[in-house]
């Protein structure tokens, strides 16, 4: 798939307001104006250029938006406190009570516990599907749904969605198919294959340094706008508001979007196959063992490879925490949720995050006790990293499922 989204944010160019090579933060809550008509016009959403209050936009958060929206290819972008402050908001901008949704089963645990737990006091219903079957999909849909929602690469079993198909199956049903693409940044771009509406966690790779949350909703003029309404705006009204300061760190590490996500990926599919090699269950969309590799290859963009993210299986929760905790020891990296640090970062997700998962549902999605998920890190020397994790597989005894049964 080509996508020009790096030279798109390459040829971004600000200048400070004193010819700084970086804009200007605007630090402040509220904004002047030099009339009161001016005001007003700024309320009813009748002016451009003008600020009135940061929950409602900043030139800091605008200049991320714009960056953001030339990352998916969208008109334009909001950003907001967190990931799960943009999920939340979409929902409730395109959802009414009785309105229903159709989501993929294996989602981020707080997306999942907020479509299933908390959205349904207000008489909003979710049908959680298997996202690789269109037809299931389809079934699912009724004429109250408001949305089809997925992850491009679903956390944590890492499920690739056909997003071509899906988007033809939501314009056939007249609704929108909302997609986050958190764990997915410039190899996939859901907008060109037809996603309404892209949603990121900026916390994870295209801020990379694991020192802020924040999320965005990438989409189109009228529907951002719609979200940032005085009156009727779920970003304006529930508040979920990015600081200034947080949206120009980001801005300014996604000048490196590119050339980390080719080290996340190249480090990754080598210790997928090193480790399919050695006889374990490795889940990685690079494998072409993984169900969905070839949906993935048709969908991606080469250059930045099949993700960061990988799933390996030692057979026991006991043994993905023993494992885990002497990789922390030998400073191979942080036995820490998240993902698109530098160092690689690892956790049980069945027992993290998606804790939020009943175990029953797990179990049947195929979310094992001994599976760990990995967000491999920039490692300069992986062939090194691969004989570290190895040998402390030695230490503890583990063996691929194949060899202990």
């Amino acid at each position: 798939m080509d996508n020009k989204a790096a030279n798109r944010l390459q040829d971004l160019q600000y200048f400070g307001e004193f010819g700084g090579i970086n804009p200007s933060i605007s630090d402040s809550s509220t904004y002047t104006f030099l009339s009161a008509k001016t005001m007003f016009d700024t309320f009813e959403g009748n002016t451009e250029g003008c600020y009135l209050y940061s929950r409602h936009s900043s030139p800091s958060n605008l200049y991320l938006g714009e960056a953001l929206a030339a990352l998916e290819g969208t008109e334009t972008a909001n950003v907001y406190a967190s990931g799960m402050g943009a999920i939340s908001s979409v929902i409730m901008q395109l959802c009414n009570a009785d309105d229903h949704i159709v989501s993929s089963r294996t989602i981020y645990g707080g997306s999942y516990a907020l479509l299933k737990n908390f959205i349904k006091k207000f008489g909003i219903h979710t049908s959680f599907v298997d996202i690789t079957s269109i037809a299931e999909v389809e079934q699912a849909i009724n004429p109250r749904t408001k949305m089809i929602y997925c992850e491009s690469v679903s956390n944590p079993l890492l499920e690739v969605a056909d997003i071509k198909a899906l988007a033809h199956l939501a314009k056939k049903h007249g609704i929108p198919l909302v997609v986050d693409n958190t764990f997915s940044p410039l190899s996939i771009a859901p907008a060109k294959l037809g996603a309404d509406i892209v949603i990121h966690s900026l916390t994870k790779f295209i801020n990379g340094t694991s020192d802020c949350v924040a999320g965005a909703v990438c989409g189109t003029t009228d529907f951002c706008l719609s979200l940032k309404d005085v009156n009727n705006g779920a970003g304006m009204l529930m508040g979920s508001t990015l600081d200034s300061l947080r949206a120009a760190s980001i801005l300014k590490n996604m000048r490196t979007l590119h050339i980390r996500m080719q080290k996340h990926s190249g480090n990754a599919l080598y210790l997928a196959e090193k480790f399919e090699n050695e006889g374990f269950r490795v889940v990685y969309p690079g494998l072409a063992s993984h169900q969905g590799h070839e949906v993935m290859k048709k969908q991606m963009n080469a250059d930045y490879g099949f993700g960061g993210l990988l799933t390996l299986d030692v057979g026991s929760l006991e043994n993905a925490n023993a494992l885990m905790e002497l990789m922390q020891i030998e400073k191979i990296g942080y036995l820490a949720v998240s993902l698109g640090f530098y160092k690689t970062l690892f956790s049980a997700p069945g027992t993290s995050t998606s804790s939020e998962i009943p175990l029953e549902e797990q179990m049947e999605m195929g979310l094992s006790n001994g599976l760990i998920r990995f967000s491999i890190g920039l490692d300069n020397d992986i062939e090194r990293t691969f004989k570290m994790i190895v040998e402390c597989m030695r230490q503890l005894e583990i063996k691929p499922l194949s060899v202990t049964t």
